[in-house]
C-alpha cells in the first residue's frame, strides 16, 4: 500500500521508512517543519532538540538512500496553535503543560494524517514506541522503558486504524541494528531530549517572551500564608518542584500549588504531595470498561502506574456542595495508594493491562488527608 512515513530525522523514523520499503510498500517520506527555534550546536554524543535544519537534511539523506520521494511540510501555523499557544497558556493559568501530548497525540494524528490522505496514502507510519491491535486498540510497547503511549492517548479510533507503529515490538538496540544494517546516516544519532521549540530548555524565559505584558512576580508562601521569599514569575514553578525555590525553612519543601490570581507559589512538606484523587477534564474513554477490570493510571510519562480504586463522572457542583470552592464537571478517579505530585494541566492516562482505555487532563487534585 501507499504509506506516508513521518521522518523527523532521527534513527527511529528512519528505520520505519526503511522497514516499510523492505516490506514492499510505496513509501513517501514527509518531514514536518514545526518551528523556527534556533538549534543548538551539538557534539556527536550531545543530545539536541529535534525538528531543526540538520534533522531535515538527515531525513532527506535517508530518503535518498532508500530511493523514496521526500517532502517537507510547513506545519508551523498548526504547531503554533496546537502546541506553543497551548503550552504558554497553561503555564500562565498556573498549570503544568505537556507539549509532547499536544504534538504527538493531536497534531501528528490529525493534521499530518490529513496531509497523508491528501497524498493518496492509505496509512501514516511513525517511529513511536507503541503497538496497535487488529481492532485498533492502543497497546504499550514491548520495551516499557521506551513506551510512548502516554503521549498518544488523544488519538481517535479512526486515526488509530489508519496508523502503523512498526517499532512497537522492538527495543532501541534492535532499531539501531536495523539502521546499521541498512547503512542509514542516522544509525548512531543521539536522541532528542529537550523541548524542541524552547531555546536552551528555558521554559520560564520562553513564557515571559511569549507574554511580555504579564507581570508574574509574587511571593513564595507556606500553607498558612506566611511569606518565605519572592519570585519573578509564577510560571517558573510546577507541582513537586524542590530545586530553585530560593527559600530556607530548615527542612525540605516542595511546590504544592501555584495560584495565578495572586501570583503566589505555595510550598510545603513532601507528605502534602501525596494525592489520593484527581479530577480530569476532557476525559475520553476508548471503549467501555468492565466492572471487574483492574485499571491503573499514569500521571507522567516516566512515572509508574497507580492502581485506581474507583472512577466516576460527576456533574458540576456549586460552592459548599461537597467542596468549599465547588467543582467543575469531569471524571474523578480515586487511587488505592496515593500518587505523588499530580500536577494540574498534565495528562492522566488509564490502562487496563497493556491497553490504553482512556485519558484526559488533570484539573484538580485531592491529597491523602482530604475527605473521601
Amino acid at each position: 500500500m501507499r504509506i506516508v512515513a513521518a521522518m523527523s530525522g532521527g534513527v527511529d523514523s528512519s528505520v520505519v521508512a526503511g522497514l516499510l520499503v523492505e516490506q514492499g510498500h510505496e513509501v513517501i517520506g514527509v518531514h514536518m517543519k514545526l518551528h523556527d527555534a534556533p538549534q543548538r550546536i551539538a557534539g556527536p554524543a550531545d543530545p539536541k532538540r529535534c525538528c531543526g535544519l540538520d534533522d531535515a537534511l538527515d531525513a532527506r539523506a535517508v530518503a535518498d538512500k532508500l530511493g523514496i520521494p521526500f517532502y517537507v511540510m510547513d506545519l508551523r501555523e498548526a504547531f503554533q496553535k496546537a502546541v506553543i499557544d497551548d503550552y504558554t497558556n497553561n503555564w500562565v493559568r498556573g498549570a503544568t503543560p505537556n507539549p509532547c501530548v499536544q504534538c504527538n497525540g493531536v497534531l501528528k494524528f490529525r493534521v499530518l494524517l490529513q496531509r497523508a490522505r491528501a497524498l493518496g496514502a492509505e496509512a501514516l507510519a511513525t517511529g513511536h514506541y507503541a503497538r496497535l491491535s487488529e481492532d485498533g486498540a492502543l497497546l504499550q510497547a514491548v520495551d516499557p522503558d521506551k513506551d510512548q503511549t502516554y503521549f498518544l492517548f488523544p488519538m481517535t479510533e479512526a486515526a488509530r486504524r489508519a496508523t502503523r507503529f512498526p517499532l512497537g515490538g522492538m527495543t532501541k538496540a534492535e532499531v539501531r541494528q536495523h539502521a546499521r544494517r541498512m547503512g542509514l546516516v542516522t544509525a548512531e544519532k543521539p536522541e532528542s531530549q529537550e523541548t524542541c521549540f524552547i531555546p536552551d530548555d528555558d521554559h520560564a524565559g520562553f513564557v515571559a517572551a511569549q507574554r511580555p505584558e504579564l507581570d508574574g512576580a509574587g511571593a513564595i508562601v507556606d500553607e498558612q500564608g506566611r511569606v518565605l521569599g519572592q519570585h519573578d514569575g509564577y510560571w517558573r514553578f510546577t507541582v513537586g518542584q524542590r530545586r530553585g525555590l530560593g527559600v530556607a525553612t530548615g527542612s525540605p519543601v516542595y511546590v504544592l500549588s501555584v495560584d495565578p490570581s495572586t501570583r503566589q507559589v505555595v510550598v510545603g512538606p513532601m507528605e502534602r504531595l501525596m494525592h489520593q484523587a484527581l479530577l480530569a477534564r476532557g476525559f475520553e474513554w476508548h471503549r467501555a470498561v468492565l466492572p471487574e477490570e483492574r485499571l491503573e493510571a499514569r500521571i507522567r510519562h516516566r512515572g509508574g502506574r497507580v492502581p485506581i480504586e474507583a472512577v466516576w463522572t460527576a456533574p458540576a457542583t456549586a460552592p459548599g456542595e461537597g467542596s468549599p470552592a465547588g467543582s467543575p464537571e469531569g471524571t474523578w478517579m480515586r487511587f488505592s495508594a496515593p500518587a505523588k505530585a499530580a500536577a494540574r494541566g498534565q495528562a492522566v492516562v488509564v490502562y487496563s493491562g497493556d491497553e490504553v482505555v482512556g485519558g484526559g487532563w488533570i484539573r484538580e487534585v485531592r491529597d491523602a488527608t482530604a475527605e473521601q
